[in-house]
């Protein structure tokens, strides 16, 4: 994908000048090496920890990058933004910082956390609406108020100062390991992988930079695959920081022309990745944040002996959350099951299944009758747990040769979606 010559069409875009504006703002972030993850892949694997950003997301650096860029004029009427969350932390917090009137829409699902973010680095200074389910529903309502209130937008990622700002991001990871071999960027809107992704090819052009997507918003893959941006028809919101409809026009000719390759990650291996954070390393992240951690599967014979760069783009998860997390994890980890299971209309039969049909350490998680008047009877949705995804066949096979009817919701997207 990437090619020698960065096109001359592209705007010259001034990082160093970017660090300076930031330097009294935001976080020059720690490159942390990761013991753990370099022995698993014997690699050397660095984490850059955005996380701990001032607003915990690199997205402070964009928007305050380009905020305190503009005329004053621009900023008369005040500015608007539409986020997902982080865009929208930072967007305040540059406001509170430049004492400029903020108004931050919002989609409807936003976890509560990253709400109560917003308003606490806003202070007086932001009011924010909620509106539209996906963050593409809601920056078309953004974009219509900014222009009927001659107010200036401020976009999460299709502008040469916020990728400007995101490439500082780029410029620490090269100040502080100078050898780095490989990179990889979480991808939603590209913005930062396009900042980073110019600024190293710029300057160590054998860097090796992978951007990462969630399965459910595929926009950048697509856009590669169409030779433009593309707006997908429908998306999976899980992971909030990195899903849009549609890559901006100007990151994806930068992405198109900087990164070497890019990975699709199901976002069931993401929840397994925040949750091995949390136990191993103690770090709470976001699921945007573990997309590029959860990627290095997917590269384990190309990175060997490399020196490796993880972004960790943001830690605004709320805890909320965290049973979801769980839930997605176990089924992506084959250690959660739902079934449909007719019981036998005779006494006993539900007993039985517990006693003879479960392993011994199979875990019935969920129970409930499926129609409320024909308990012991009718129907029931059955959610099973085990110790180890191997034990899943061995399960089946007992139900079978017991003549136990079920369906298995698991492999059944609709049934599954509708049901449980």
């Amino acid at each position: 994908m990437a090619e020698t010559q960065i096109e001359k069409s592209l705007p010259v875009l001034d990082f160093a000048a970017a660090s300076k504006r930031l330097n009294s703002v935001a976080s020059h972030t720690p490159l942390v090496f990761n013991p753990n993850l370099s022995r698993r892949y014997q690699a050397n694997i660095f984490l850059k920890r955005e996380d701990l950003q001032v607003v915990r997301s690199y997205k402070i650096r964009g928007a305050f990058n380009m905020m305190s860029t503009l005329p004053p004029s621009a900023l008369t009427n005040g500015v608007v933004c539409a986020s997902a969350g982080n865009h929208a932390q930072g967007f305040a917090y540059s406001c509170a910082r430049l004492q400029v009137k903020g108004v931050v829409f919002m989609p409807a699902p936003t976890p509560k956390q990253k709400i109560h973010q917003v308003r606490m680095f806003g202070d007086a200074w932001v009011d924010i609406q909620l509106t539209g389910d996906t963050f593409d529903d809601c920056q078309a309502t953004a974009l219509a108020f900014a222009e009927s209130n001659a107010m200036t937008f401020i976009p999460p990622f299709d502008h040469p100062k916020i990728i400007e700002g995101q490439g500082t991001v780029g410029l620490e990871i090269l100040q502080d390991l100078p050898e780095v071999d490989v990179v990889l960027i979480p991808v939603g809107g590209g913005g930062l992988a396009a900042g980073v992704g110019m600024y190293l090819k710029a300057r160590r052009p054998q860097v090796r930079l992978i951007g990462v997507e969630p399965e459910g918003a595929p926009s950048m893959v697509e856009a590669f695959k169409a030779g433009r941006p593309v707006k997908l028809d429908h998306i999976d919101p899980f992971v909030d920081g990195a899903a849009v409809k549609q890559v901006g026009e100007l990151t994806y000719r930068i992405c198109r022309q900087v990164l070497d390759d890019m990975l699709l990650i199901p976002e069931g291996r993401v929840c397994s990745t925040i949750l091995r954070l949390y136990n191993e390393e103690a770090m709470v992240v976001e699921p945007a944040g573990a997309l590029a951690i959860a990627a290095l599967p997917e590269l384990r014979d190309q990175l060997k002996g490399k020196n490796v760069v993880c972004i960790v783009s943001g830690s605004n998860n709320d805890i909320d959350r965290m049973q979801e997390i769980k839930e997605r994890s176990l089924l992506y980890e084959g250690l959660k099951h739902y079934f449909i299971i007719r019981f036998a209309q005779r006494p006993g039969a539900l007993k039985e299944f517990v006693n003879e049909i479960l392993g011994p350490t199979d875990d019935i998680v969920r129970f409930e009758y499926m129609q409320k008047h024909q308990k012991e009877t009718g129907p029931a949705l059955v959610g099973i747990e085990l110790k180890d995804p191997q034990d899943y066949d061995a399960l089946i096979e007992r139900m079978k040769k017991r003549h136990i009817s079920f369906t298995e919701l698991n492999k059944n997207d609709t049934l599954f979606n509708l049901i449980v």
